[in-house]
């Protein structure tokens, strides 16, 4: 799941168009990404309603790997073909999976899956697409190849975002209260530009395709900044992020406080918070090949 911002994704896949204008940094907060939200992802790969244990699995747009190596925490019989345009993103997931010893249950792809013919992904029986579908210039068409890749009666889990994370209070900073909002706001106009299907409703743009829609699930991520040090890192990243993409679009004033909470080294760093919170929401569907 990948909540990495802008024309990339968490969560997790940068395709076609959308790949030049991925920035640096991005692996970075995808590793963030996975760390600090591995208990969502872990309860997303519990509660799928499968029949039987899935043997192979395809992630879609894996990013680093923060569903690849959950899915394999979760089926510890089963292999995934890890499927991502950015050879950088596939190059650390290999390294951790050597890390973690399971290099062997992991074979990864280098595709954009924006193009009309997909390599051969063999013939899942889960696939998995988490913050990648959005990123699809074509995405009504690669879900009904993914319905005609699955097994028949195999389960296509789809994770949407519903925007970047927040991690500041409203009424943060004090010389500029509300100033996270406008960010986004900033963001999310810039990021439908580019992305118009963010954030979408995929229940029926899945069943268009032929798939049945077996579940629906939205999980509301509250998480305490003080529980994970690497929150604060996560926000900054995020933050930069952002901030790389829309400083045209943001009054001087709110760019000066932005870039103060972005100082590692001021006094008014996201680091030097203790009110940090990462607060977010992501839709699941589980939709099964007839």
């Amino acid at each position: 799941m990948n909540h990495a911002p802008t024309h990339t994704p968490h969560h997790g896949a940068s395709h076609g168009h959308h790949h030049e204008h991925a920035m640096d940094g991005q692996a970075e907060i995808l590793d963030l990404d996975a760390e600090v939200l591995a208990e969502h992802t872990a309860s997303i790969t519990a509660w799928l309603p499968l029949q039987t244990a899935p043997r192979h699995i395809v992630d879609l747009g894996c990013g680093t790997g923060a569903g690849t190596f959950a899915l394999l925490d979760r089926f510890p019989d089963a292999h995934v073909t890890a499927v991502d345009a950015s050879p950088e993103h596939l190059q650390r997931l290999r390294t951790k999976a050597c890390t973690l010893g399971v290099q062997e249950r992991i074979r990864t792809v280098q595709a954009d899956l924006d193009e009309t013919a997909w390599p051969d992904l063999g013939s899942p029986d889960l696939v998995w697409a988490s913050a990648s579908m959005h990123h699809m210039a074509h995405p009504d068409r690669a879900l009904r190849t993914v319905y005609d890749t699955l097994m028949p009666g195999g389960l296509f889990a789809v994770v949407e975002l519903a925007g970047h994370p927040r991690f500041l209070p409203e009424n943060a900073p004090e010389d500029r209260p509300g100033l996270e909002e406008r960010v986004h706001a900033a963001a999310d106009r810039r990021q439908a530009e580019h992305m118009p299907h963010r954030g979408a409703d995929w229940g029926p743009m899945l069943t268009a395709a032929g798939f049945t829609i077996e579940g629906e699930r939205t999980i509301a991520v509250n998480l305490d900044g003080t529980r994970s040090e690497a929150i604060g890192r996560y926000a900054t990243g995020v933050l930069q992020r952002i901030r790389s993409v829309i400083a045209d679009r943001l009054s001087p004033e709110d760019l000066t406080a932005l870039d103060q909470l972005l100082d590692t080294s001021s006094p008014h760093s996201i680091l030097r918070r203790d009110d940090l919170t990462v607060r977010t929401e992501r839709t699941v569907w589980a939709a099964r090949r007839n």
